[in-house]
């Protein structure tokens, strides 16, 4: 086995790169409480929690992860005071015009989730641009969650789904209804993690989450960082994943 790092005493184990989650989930939580401890305006700590996105989509990359999904803004997030709203739109701005220069040469996709026709028409183009690059090339997958829903996910795919049996009779399933989905064509995640030390998921990734373990912590947003990413791997590692199965089985 192919085991990364130093043994941590707080995760009671050390990360085996030969059992890796295929899709991790982020709720990238805590920014606003970071900076408020700091004295900060909530916006310095949106954008004290853009760089920790960097830094983590960057390990997840290096040690093999293949999808990385991230709630950046929820369809519940435009309730906020319009400047954190209009510095968290800044933020993704900034950094997709970054990522258009180097996500070819870095070998990282993406792709969004959400309504984005609220978005401004320059976010929009961008956002357009990167899927339109990602394409071109294979390499690890950064789903980003811009106003989405879990609930609003499910029902735009009920809409959908009746509009083509009205057309068609398509019987429904699971693997079906998936297919109008943000989320069509990619394994469900895995690993749900959820820093700042809430306990929920938030409307997120609701049908996808079915089977996920979810991992919690204390650590707030901003501080998050490879060793704390280590821990939740080596969490999800030791346990026992059955799919509502028995000990043993494999799905």
């Amino acid at each position: 086995m192919k085991f990364f790092g130093r043994k941590d005493p707080q995760a009671g184990g050390q990360l085996d790169l030969s059992k890796l989650p295929r899709h991790i989930a982020i709720i990238m939580d805590g920014n606003g409480r970071w900076a408020k401890k700091r004295g900060l305006p909530r916006t310095a700590g949106h954008a004290a929690g853009a760089e920790t996105f960097r830094r983590v989509a960057t390990y997840c990359k290096n040690i093999g992860i293949e999808y990385l999904t991230v709630y950046a803004f929820s369809t519940e997030n435009w309730s906020r005071p319009a400047d954190e709203v209009k510095a968290i739109m800044d933020i993704l701005e900034k950094y997709l015009q970054e990522a258009i220069e180097t996500m070819e040469r870095d070998r990282v996709k993406m792709k969004f989730f959400g309504d984005v026709t609220f978005l401004s028409a320059k976010l929009q183009k961008l956002i357009a641009e990167t899927e339109k690059i990602s394409a071109r090339f294979d390499g690890v997958q950064v789903n980003m969650c811009v106003n989405y829903g879990g609930r609003d996910e499910i029902l735009r795919a009920a809409r959908a789904y009746a509009i083509e049996y009205k057309a068609s009779g398509t019987a429904l399933t699971e693997e079906s209804f998936s297919r109008y989905m943000f989320s069509s064509g990619l394994p469900d995640p895995d690993l749900i993690i959820r820093p700042s030390g809430e306990m929920r998921l938030s409307n997120f990734l609701l049908w996808q989450s079915a089977y996920a373990e979810l991992y919690f912590t204390e650590t707030l947003w901003p501080d998050f960082d490879e060793r704390t990413l280590d821990r939740a791997i080596i969490s999800f590692q030791k346990r026992d994943r059955r799919f509502g199965g028995v000990k043993g089985q494999v799905k």
